[in-house]
């Protein structure tokens, strides 16, 4: 993890009234991070940027059909058909409280104006070393530049006000994943309830955030013949797209995921150049 002095867009992000909007709603219980199995779960919600139609198509036209290939020979035919909403996370948090996202929209910081950033490097990667499930396909973000650095403040003060929202840790990142995980790690998923996303800590903000899409999501084992396999395709992915895509991302949604964190519907949607909030399943527009 990388340790910044938090100032400027993040900590005006961080605003007071921000977190208070958020703070001592529902009573957390982390009670599940004494069991060796996953937590049960109920509902996931969390706050996401949903790709550009555009690069859904480049992605698509350019790699779609190797991979749909590659999991049917491997026998992953669940992940060949998962359902998901293309999207770069901002955070997720767990709750079976159905009025959840309306209160997520309550204590929603002021989203970032539109970020431009480039997509870059297709690789595998596990919920923790060595706990085999799950795990996906990402493409990740270059880790530089001025949207990048809006992408990873705005992380910052959304997981500082959106966390408390939680009912307890994120049941992906619970039993056999909490068990492997390092002391950093674990810290994060007791204090906010999943590990991968910047706090902050003795005035510094700490990012651990890595922001990326993800094109695979799987609770199979991740066994070696999978996992070499699936390198294997990532490099040649990334021998196709060495440059990468640029993405400019327009909207941030609150949406409802699966256990592994694939996006199964949008609840609101943000246009980050107006701040106008679409209910998406009425159509509307809402007000904060």
């Amino acid at each position: 993890m990388v340790r910044k002095t938090l100032y400027g867009a993040a900590f005006a992000l961080l605003s007071l009234s921000t977190i208070q909007a958020a703070v001592a709603e529902p009573k957390i219980d982390n009670s599940a991070l004494e069991s060796t199995d996953f937590r049960p779960h109920a509902r996931t919600f969390g706050l996401v940027y949903t790709m550009p139609a555009e690069v859904n198509e480049t992605l698509h036209r350019s790699l779609g059909g190797m991979l749909n290939e590659r999991l049917l020979t491997l026998g992953l035919e669940t992940e060949a058909i998962r359902t998901n909403i293309p999207h770069v996370t901002v955070v997720h948090i767990h709750n079976a409280d159905p009025t959840t996202p309306a209160k997520m929209l309550e204590a929603l910081p002021t989203p970032p104006k539109p970020l431009n950033v480039t997509l870059k490097k297709f690789y595998t990667t596990e919920a923790a070393k060595g706990a085999g499930q799950p795990w996906w396909l990402d493409l990740g973000v270059v880790k530089e530049g001025d949207g990048f650095e809006q992408m990873m403040a705005y992380n910052t003060a959304a997981t500082a006000a959106l966390t408390p929202l939680r009912d307890g840790p994120l049941p992906r990142v619970t039993g056999p994943v909490f068990g492997k995980m390092a002391d950093a790690g674990k810290e994060l998923v007791k204090t906010v309830g999943v590990s991968g996303v910047n706090v902050v800590k003795n005035g510094e903000e700490v990012r651990s955030h890595n922001p990326h899409n993800t094109l695979v999501y799987s609770t199979k084992p991740f066994s070696p013949e999978i996992q070499q396999s699936m390198g294997e395709l990532a490099d040649e992915f990334n021998q196709i797209l060495p440059e990468g895509i640029p993405a400019t991302f327009k909207t941030v949604s609150i949406v409802e995921l699966a256990f592994s964190g694939n996006v199964t519907r949008e609840i609101y949607r943000v246009d980050l150049e107006t701040g106008a909030v679409l209910d998406v399943a009425t159509g509307k527009t809402v007000t904060r």
